[in-house]
């Protein structure tokens, strides 16, 4: 068994180990956020780049996405409950991130 096709660390690196889900992941932890607005909470991040990164986190099952029938039409993210399962290590991330710039 090659241990690199079976590592747990592997599997979860690729559902969440890009630029920009665990940002969005993060963003959600405190409730849903309508597209505009977790896109905003994303500095950096273009268009196509968010709309491919909702689209991934929805198809692994880590947020779900609603759709209101008004005009404009709203959508909402929020995270499912295996996202919420992350919540322990993205808030350890960040965590870690302010530890460390307040050492630097």
């Amino acid at each position: 068994m090659q241990k690199e096709n079976h590592c747990p660390l592997n599997y979860t690196m690729n559902l969440i180990g890009t630029k920009w889900k665990p940002l969005v992941l993060f963003h959600l932890l405190d409730g849903s956020l309508r597209s505009g607005i977790l896109q905003k909470h994303v500095p950096g991040i273009s268009n196509k780049m968010f709309t491919q990164t909702v689209r991934d986190l929805e198809k692994d099952g880590l947020i779900s996405r609603e759709v209101y029938p008004v005009v404009p039409p709203k959508v909402e993210y929020s995270l499912t409950k295996r996202g919420q399962s992350l919540e322990g290590i993205l808030r350890s991330l960040d965590q870690w991130g302010v530890s460390d710039c307040q050492d630097s």
